[in-house]
């Protein structure tokens, strides 16, 4: 019987892009091991790309976990009890957490706070390892106005002004971001074939953005997708700095930040967030593809 290893990741596109550095790292310290994700099945598109996980159970948020006693349960969810409790419920053999292990440290990346948590108990693993392939840059320039909580959207008539100075440019977002997502692709002076938001899958998505010359939108997951198919971006960052949740330094990636912090689960849009200018935006997307 193959030993099992449980890896608990209970959150969206982004968080999970987050976590394939540690994800990786797992597979290379156990390669004996069949390794499962707890994660929303609608992110299972991305799994094949990651190459670390062998197969699947649906959870969203922090459990419960529908699966018996792994031999290594591991925490990359966050520091809450919850997450904790429903690992131990599993009755894994060895449980590998930051309620087991090192302290929870504010002001760390996400990406490196994984990464850390294995470097703690004896498990190395790369923060830069981030890459599912790397875009020919083929594709439209992307612009993609939604995000998770109204503090992290920039105005839609914002996002438009920079869509209209671009050239080649579809407009994406979720079934719930259609109209929002409309409302920029109109404002822009887009014809109807470019504005694709509700019409695309995760897979679509991601074949999108893996051929993509540029992709524009604030802190959420497809900026991590930006990241990990090597396509330049522009991320608007509002409540939360790019030091916690944004890009690589380097290659192409210009994330801009007004130096406020706030809630990033905050009903109105954040004023960091609109004191960036639309001239900034357009600048920095110029830049990353010349």
């Amino acid at each position: 019987m193959a030993l099992e290893l449980l890896a608990l990741r209970g959150l969206g596109l982004g968080d999970l892009l987050t976590a394939v550095p540690a994800l990786r790292a797992l597979r290379q310290a156990f390669p004996g091991h069949r390794i499962t994700l707890a994660a929303p099945r609608a992110l299972g598109d991305l799994l094949p790309l990651i190459g670390a996980v062998d197969d699947q159970v649906d959870v969203s948020g922090p459990g419960p976990v529908p699966f018996e006693r792994p031999d290594i349960a591991v925490n990359l969810h966050g520091k809450g009890p919850q997450s904790i409790e429903a690992l131990r419920r599993t009755d894994p053999g060895r449980l590998i957490g930051f309620g087991t292990g090192p302290p929870w440290q504010d002001g760390v990346h996400e990406v490196r706070r994984w990464c850390g948590l294995l470097e703690w108990h004896g498990i190395p693993a790369d923060p830069a390892d981030l890459t599912l392939g790397v875009s020919d840059r083929t594709g439209p320039a992307i612009v993609h106005p939604g995000a998770a909580y109204p503090a992290r959207r920039w105005p839609p008539e914002r996002f438009a002004e920079v869509a209209a100075a671009l050239d080649d440019v579809v407009v994406t977002g979720n079934e719930a971001e259609v109209p929002l997502a409309a409302k920029v692709a109109e404002l822009a002076g887009l014809p109807p074939e470019r504005m694709l938001a509700g019409r695309t899958r995760l897979a679509d998505l991601i074949d999108l953005v893996s051929r993509s010359r540029l992709v524009v939108c604030g802190d959420t997951g497809v900026a991590h997708l930006a990241t990990a198919f090597c396509v330049p971006s522009v991320v608007l960052f509002g409540p939360v700095s790019p030091a916690l949740w944004g890009p690589p330094p380097g290659w192409r990636h210009v994330p801009l930040w007004a130096g406020r912090t706030g809630d990033p689960h905050g009903e109105r849009v954040d004023p960091g967030l609109l004191r960036i200018e639309v001239s900034e935006v357009v600048e920095a997307a110029l830049e990353v593809t010349s």
